[in-house]
């Protein structure tokens, strides 16, 4: 059962994770940019989130669970590989995917602040056959039960 306040959706596509800024140096002073790889992945959240957006931003600790869905490599696609999902441990990483989600999401103005978000769960699968890949994304009030996760 859906929790008072929680959204959810799901977005299309391959996800991409939050790139580090860069720095360099220019004439003898530096300069730091955003190389702004995931700003694709980041318009097709907002285009998936867009009639969801609350009134208000949430106030207070906020919960964020994304289960994030990634193709298949052709390696997986043997006859012999389950039509399930399938646990992904290559890259990227977890936590750079989690944060374009949470930028994203914050721009959006469902929080004030990616401080906001106190727990949740993150979880990265290759899909199942036959399946598309994208993000299933849920955010909402954390409650005072919700484990720190």
């Amino acid at each position: 059962m859906p929790r008072l306040g929680r959204i959810e959706f799901f977005v299309n596509g391959t996800p991409k994770a939050q790139p580090r800024a860069r720095a360099f140096a220019v004439g003898g002073s530096a300069r730091v940019y955003d190389p702004g790889t995931a700003e694709g992945w980041k318009g097709l959240i907002a285009l998936a989130a867009q009639d969801l957006v609350p009134p208000e931003p949430m106030e207070g600790a906020v919960r964020l669970d994304v289960e994030f869905l990634f193709p298949r490599p052709k390696r997986l696609l043997r006859k012999k590989d389950p039509d399930d999902r399938i646990r992904h441990t290559a890259k990227p990483d977890i936590d750079n995917l989690a944060k374009a989600v949470m930028d994203c999401l914050k721009t959006l103005r469902f929080y004030k602040d990616d401080a906001q978000v106190q727990c949740g769960e993150r979880e990265k699968w290759y899909v199942a056959r036959g399946g598309a890949p994208g993000a299933q994304i849920a955010v909402g009030p954390a409650g005072d039960g919700d484990p720190d996760v």
